[in-house]
């Protein structure tokens, strides 16, 4: 065994194993997305929920070179596989899984919530997207309870201010779309005065549930080139890319 990759590790959730494996310290979900659901429902059924972080390979990488992010994705409840490059990471360790995107949770969730009636609030974007998002969502899930909306374009120094603008409405799921670290630190730190079962950091969604960022079409996700297809939409995502090869080489060092 290498320094990248520790023993599955487990977390018993009502009945559900959570076996992680350790990519770069941290430890990531091998779970499929059936059971990352299930999961996410035994959470908001009462089994201890949190934080959940879709960790892709910018991210991972970020958090190489920033403690604060790195400690944050070692204490969420759980951390899904949301890039090629984690699902290459993890299946080099001898875990075959499959990519559990954001934006895929994000469907099924509201999906469970127009079944269950749990009460959704969405957080982030720019201002009317996250409404537009929301709007699109209840017409593809009927009765989906999405209990509020608002932009995320606010300064860090009004986090609390936001967060108990949030904790009004009562959410058991926080959906936060601010980007790489800061949707995570945001949750992180305010979390306990939301007051949510689970809040997620979920990038894009909200643009690709608007309507306003198409997402890739299903041959392009089939090749695993999701990434290339989101730079041709939008070349700023240039930064995001240029992650990715130094996430293959954090993962190949520490393999040695």
């Amino acid at each position: 065994m290498d320094d990248l990759t520790a023993m599955a590790q487990t977390q018993p959730v009502s009945g559900l194993d959570l076996k992680t494996a350790d990519i770069l310290g941290v430890p990531v979900s091998v779970l499929g997305m059936d059971d990352t659901v299930r999961a996410i429902q035994a959470m908001l059924e009462g089994a201890p929920g949190g934080m959940v972080v879709t960790a892709d390979s910018s991210g991972l990488a970020a958090a190489q070179h920033d403690p604060e992010l790195h400690d944050i994705y070692m204490k969420a409840a759980l951390a899904t596989a949301d890039s090629i490059g984690v699902v290459w990471a993890l299946r080099r360790s001898g875990h075959r899984v499959g990519r559990v995107s954001g934006v895929e949770l994000v469907d099924r969730i509201c999906a469970l919530s127009a079944e269950k009636g749990y009460r959704l609030y969405f957080l982030g974007a720019a201002p009317g997207t996250a409404e537009l998002a929301a709007e699109k969502l209840r017409l593809r899930h009927p009765g989906c309870n999405i209990v509020g909306t608002r932009h995320g374009y606010f300064p860090a120094t009004d986090d609390e201010f936001v967060a108990r603008e949030v904790a009004e409405a009562k959410p058991d799921v926080l959906f936060v779309a601010m980007g790489i670290p800061r949707q995570e630190k945001f949750i992180y730190h305010s979390l306990g005065l939301v007051g949510a079962k689970v809040a997620m950091g979920v990038g894009g969604s909200f643009d690709v549930f608007s309507g306003q960022v198409k997402r890739a079409p299903k041959l392009v996700q089939k090749l695993h080139m999701e990434w290339a297809w989101r730079l041709l939409l939008n070349p700023k995502k240039i930064h995001k890319v240029k992650m990715l090869p130094r996430f293959v080489w954090y993962v190949l060092r520490a393999g040695k």
